[in-house]
């Protein structure tokens, strides 16, 4: 068959990229052709992606794509945010950063008009206090008057569509993000927004992935799995059923995919979610920091005078000494920005534990508290959905880090296999490819991944001191 090129638009938390992904009907190449950093702005106080920035960037790689005849274009990005469009179609405000303090208490206020197992019974998305609810919420409480004005909400990857194609559309997978997606209806949650005070009329229709939604330059657009999870998740090489999966980078995504939402109170009191998947699947699967609090303990070294690489910062946590303390990455202190290796010592000394001194101890600190994290969704997951889970697949940037994979392994006992790196926009690809037909189905989209040799495969080893450790964290 001839080549097809289909072209991946990523936007992550710390960079974006256009991508090139060429298919011969055997396997899939990739060719980077523009990549940009990610970086906020605040403006009096408030956090800002700056995405007209990002805007720019995604056309000049664009127009370096049309030279290779693409067959069509794809974009994800995180969830939760969102942008306002006036009754002409322009942008009301920059997007707020998912990090920015505007939601400070809000979902606590939110749960004296909607008790939350209301909330989750409807929606079944795990409790964050920057989802898209609350986000909008904090807007009707400072009586913004963007919403006076407001005639369509987007989420940050369907602007992006609405900019590329004219076509007001809301992905499915985004759009569970929200936290206003009801899986029952399957369709907007009118009841939570009544009670709320939410403008219904403001949100558009919902499309699933693999939906052309219309052309630039004659070019069409597809819309993959738009929230760059769902994407993620498309691109995980298993070929049986019995795996659990990491998306490992700024975030952790731990969980399963399920053909139904599972939503009950024990998943709720778990901290799970049921974000949409690809091909009528939900993602039951917990959020955790992740390498977001390494990243920032980094951020903190460097303005001190000290920096190091990421290589160099793992080099130095394999030689501290193993399992001295630990943190809780969800613990709220390391959600804003901030010199976070302060935050960890911080943490340790105020749970009783041993203090980490330097640089490799931190971070050390740092990755064995995420691999115990893992390990105890996963058995949450287990315990939960009477699954079995073989093998814990790690994709995305955090797949490169070898010692935290080995820590994976090593606390859930179970094997590890990572890769693929670029698994987000290898899933955006796949389901281009599929809509396109050049690919059958996820099955066959997932064993071409397979046959990429991209993956590295880790057996767990010492289970008798990370047991102990376990009993040690679970105490915290």
């Amino acid at each position: 068959m001839a080549e097809k090129t289909v072209i991946s638009v990523d936007l992550g938390a710390e960079s974006g990229r256009v991508m090139a992904v060429k298919f011969d009907g055997k396997t899939l190449h990739l060719d980077e052709l523009r990549r940009f950093a990610n970086s906020p702005t605040t403006i009096d106080g408030t956090l800002y992606w700056n995405f007209l920035e990002l805007w720019r960037e995604i056309q000049a790689g664009l127009e370096k794509a049309k030279e290779l005849h693409p067959a069509s274009i794809g974009v994800d990005t995180w969830g939760v945010d969102f942008g306002l469009l006036d009754r002409n179609g322009n942008l009301l405000s920059n997007l707020v950063h998912y990090r920015d303090k505007r939601t400070d208490g809000v979902m606590e206020r939110v749960f004296e008009k909607i008790p939350k197992e209301t909330v989750y019974a409807q929606t079944g998305i795990q409790f964050l206090p920057f989802n898209t609810i609350f986000q909008l919420t904090s807007l009707i409480e400072q009586n913004s008057p963007l919403l006076d004005i407001a005639e369509t909400f987007l989420t940050a990857p369907d602007l992006l569509n609405y900019w590329l194609t004219g076509i007001k559309a809301s992905e499915f997978s985004i759009a569970t993000t929200t936290q206003l997606y009801d899986p029952n209806s399957q369709n907007w949650s009118e009841s939570l927004m009544d009670t709320l005070g939410i403008p219904k009329h403001l949100f558009p229709d919902i499309v699933k992935p693999g939906t052309i939604l219309g052309k630039w330059q004659d070019i069409p657009v597809i819309a993959p799995a738009c929230h760059d999870t769902g994407s993620a998740v498309a691109a995980i090489p298993a070929l049986t059923p019995n795996y659990a999966y990491i998306s490992s980078g700024t975030w952790s995504l731990v969980g399963l995919e399920n053909a139904k939402p599972l939503i009950s109170k024990e998943a709720m009191d778990f901290g799970l979610t049921n974000e949409g998947g690809v091909y009528d699947t939900f993602r039951l699967l917990s959020n955790i920091m992740g390498l977001w609090i390494v990243q920032q303990a980094r951020a903190g070294w460097k303005k001190s005078g000290q920096a190091y690489s990421y290589d160099q910062l793992t080099k130095m946590a394999s030689e501290a000494t193993p399992l001295r303390s630990f943190i809780k990455p969800n613990d709220s202190k390391f959600l804003p920005p901030g010199d976070h290796s302060v935050t960890v010592r911080e943490f340790c000394k105020n749970t009783a534990q041993a203090v980490p001194g330097s640089v490799g101890e931190t971070v050390r600190c740092i990755l064995e508290s995420l691999a115990l994290t893992y390990r105890d969704v996963v058995e949450k997951l287990v315990q939960l959905t009477g699954r079995q889970v073989d093998t814990i697949h790690i994709v995305g940037g955090g797949s490169k880090n070898e010692l935290l994979n080995q820590m994976t392994a090593d606390a859930s006992v179970r094997p590890v296999v990572a890769g693929p790196v670029e698994a987000t926009v290898i899933g955006n690809a796949l389901v281009q490819l599929i809509a396109l037909g050049e690919i059958k189905d996820i099955q066959q989209a997932r064993e071409i991944v397979a046959n990429m040799d991209e993956q590295r495969r880790y057996e767990p080893q010492n289970s008798d001191a990370w047991l102990e450790a376990v009993n040690r964290f679970e105490k915290l």
